[in-house]
């Protein structure tokens, strides 16, 4: 089976529909599973490199709105019995999914980071950001210091879409340390690979994901394999 670039993300599959570990590989994309056995079709993209590597791609604000809830659900259920407070969004991707989490939580809001200086955010609470799909664009982090009332002293669940490298959640748990916040979970719709693992080592017992997916190196048949 195959997919237009415009069809990935639109619909979960059921149960089964795709070989989740095909002996010669993988072409095209990778069906990663949810906890209920759905899988979701996510296309391969390579690396900037020598070609032989790819990771399975995840664009939230790209899939439809039955994909965004169902994720949503699904990290939902995972914090339901963490009795968090308040939910962080991440000013990448992960906004629209906080704010979903949040409402099935039963939240009356969130705080989103920024990466927007306001005249009032202050330079001792900004660190600056890069990411596995921006590598050469820098940004800077900020928290309202507005917001820190409602942040401090409270059981708080960081929210973000793909967590890869772990650069982009180093910098916002750099930025909370900064902000005296420390969060109780970090939340993603989706643990791509596990080159994270390293730098986000002190929190690794307090991340939950939605789904997972591995990296992959191209084969000698030109199919994609995960890499162990």
């Amino acid at each position: 089976m195959s997919f237009e670039p415009h069809e990935f993300w639109q619909a979960f599959a059921a149960p089964g529909t795709h070989e989740q570990n095909p002996t010669e590989g993988h072409l095209g994309f990778y069906p990663a599973p949810l906890a209920d056995g759905r899988q979701l079709p996510l296309p391969l993209r390579v690396l900037p490199g020598d070609g032989k590597s790819a990771v399975a791609s995840l664009i939230l604000n790209q899939a439809s709105f039955a994909v965004e809830d169902g994720l949503a659900a699904a990290l939902a259920a995972l914090l339901k019995t963490r009795d968090i407070d308040v939910i962080i969004g991440v000013p990448t991707l992960g906004l629209p999914l906080a704010s979903n989490v949040a409402r099935r939580l039963g939240h009356t809001r969130m705080v989103p980071l920024g990466t927007s200086r306001k005249f009032w955010y202050r330079d001792d609470l900004s660190e600056p950001m890069k990411s596995i799909t921006s590598p050469s664009a820098s940004k800077t982090l900020y928290v309202d210091p507005r917001m820190l009332p409602l942040l401090r002293g409270k059981r708080v669940a960081v929210i973000d879409d793909v967590i890869s490298s772990g650069q982009s959640m180093g910098a916002v748990l750099r930025l909370l340390h900064k902000a005296e916040i420390e969060p109780a979970v970090i939340g993603c719709a989706m643990l791509q690979g596990t080159n994270w693992q390293e730098p986000l080592a002190p929190w690794r017992d307090r991340i939950v994901a939605s789904l997972s997916s591995p990296r992959f190196t191209l084969s000698e048949n030109e199919r994609w394999t995960p890499v162990p």
